[in-house]
């Protein structure tokens, strides 16, 4: 497989030189040069099959030939050890919940593929560093993903007081090959950040940069695994069933672009919900025509607090562009925090699930969108209720119990660099740490 730019100035290249790149030099993403159609006899034997073996046949065009059907498969099986269940909230209503790995979060399931990938094409020979930006759960799902490989340092930029509490915790107490850099500013300018690193030749030369965000592929292209996954279990719920509508909170938007690319290689899913908080960019694009990035609003769903999204160019390569085509499949929603803290309230009381911020909002576009697309509806729960424990028990007027995973952070001492919002800021600081060899 090959990769081309969505900017379509860059050269084309292989997986493995794609993961390690992460971001074309012209500052377009990485789009594979074909898409794959699974046979039918796959989804046949769908409800089946593991989340590994899903993974497998899923991934193996993408990853081919730099990876060996051995060596995808053994990656898989690392990463997949942990369940993601669909559990039916109401009728005809399902959560697909992603929380259950070491992180607590969706972003698990891309942060562990890009490490195991990573290693595997730089060895140890050949040192790298992934510079991630994150709203919340990316920070932690690469540290955790990332922490302890050989000749791999990875330096996290967020928002300084943009994200909760125990999100920092997760990759801002680490340590050894990790570090936290606290940024004066909003999640959007630390994506900017990002990418002006990589179009920096000084920089890139010095620390061999790759990106841990949904940008780069390795992160992008497992994601899909989970909608395979989802609908397998649908269906062996519901075997005489055939239209589904799933609804997806959006911020970055590689999580909905990922499960458009699953469509376009079969997957039969008749709507997907691009469902966001008041950072409504692209439902406003989707009822307008008028694609119009604005400076990020925080919301109490913080994940989703992004103002220009990142991966919204590979759902537009995916739809070549065309609006309408794009609104035949993708309906548009977004919630203030008002509703998304009814939502939460009102769906424990009646049923005593505990959404998350991120997950009620895709809840709240199935119940007002579903009437009218007459389907069963999946969303996605994107992180662990606690993750977000100040809010859901303000919310809920009860105590949110951690998780074993999330306990584990709690104590331990903070390792963070503060910058101002600049670029020459952060430039010295990763050359001077080159230079004195501190990652």
């Amino acid at each position: 497989m090959k990769y081309y730019s969505t900017n379509g100035s860059s050269p084309e290249m292989s997986f493995r030189e794609a993961v390690i790149k992460g971001l074309p030099q012209d500052q377009g993403l990485f789009f594979p040069k074909e898409i794959p159609t699974l046979p039918a006899d796959f989804f046949d034997r769908l409800p089946s099959l593991s989340l590994p073996q899903t993974a497998v046949e899923v991934l193996q065009p993408y990853v081919s030939p730099d990876l060996s059907p051995e060596a995808l498969r053994q990656i898989c099986e690392e990463v997949f050890t942990f369940q993601i269940p669909l559990v039916e909230v109401e009728k005809d209503m399902y959560a697909l919940e992603l929380f259950h790995g070491p992180t607590c979060a969706f972003k698990d399931v891309g942060a562990r593929f890009m490490s195991r990938c990573l290693q595997a094409f730089t060895g140890k020979d050949k040192r790298v560093t992934v510079l991630v930006a994150t709203s919340g759960d990316t920070g932690s799902a690469v540290a955790n993903g990332f922490l302890g490989l050989v000749n791999i340092d990875v330096v996290v930029l967020y928002p300084e007081n943009g994200v909760s509490q125990i999100q920092e915790m997760q990759f801002a107490t680490l340590g050894q090959n990790i570090s936290a850099v606290a940024i004066d500013g909003t999640f959007d300018d630390c994506q900017r950040l990002v990418k002006e690193a990589f179009t920096d030749p000084e920089l890139n030369k010095a620390r061999n940069l790759s990106s841990a965000n949904s940008i780069n592929v390795a992160r992008w292209l497992p994601q899909m695994v989970y909608y395979f996954h989802a609908w397998g279990q649908w269906k062996k719920l519901n075997s005489n069933a055939t239209e589904i509508t799933v609804s997806v909170p959006s911020g970055n938007f590689g999580n909905l672009a990922a499960g458009l690319l699953a469509r376009q290689m079969g997957l039969p899913v008749t709507y997907f919900v691009a469902a966001t908080n008041r950072n409504r960019i692209v439902p406003a694009y989707l009822e307008t025509g008028q694609y119009s990035p604005a400076t990020s609003v925080a919301t109490i769903a913080n994940a989703m607090d992004v103002g220009n999204p990142n991966n919204f160019p590979r759902i537009q390569e995916l739809f070549g562009a065309n609006l309408e085509s794009l609104k035949e499949v993708v309906k548009g929603f977004w919630a203030d925090d008002e509703e998304i803290k009814g939502t939460i309230k009102l769906v424990h009381q009646t049923t005593g699930y505990p959404l998350d911020p991120h997950g009620a909002i895709g809840y709240l576009s199935l119940r007002q969108l579903l009437p009218e697309l007459h389907t069963s509806g999946i969303f996605l729960e994107t992180a662990h209720p606690a993750k977000f424990k100040d809010s859901m028990e303000e919310v809920l007027g009860q105590e949110v119990p951690l998780p074993e995973q999330l306990k584990a952070f709690l104590g331990k001492q903070k390792q963070v660099t503060d910058l101002p919002n600049d670029f020459a800021g952060l430039k010295l600081l990763l050359m001077q740490e080159h230079k004195e060899g501190t990652l």
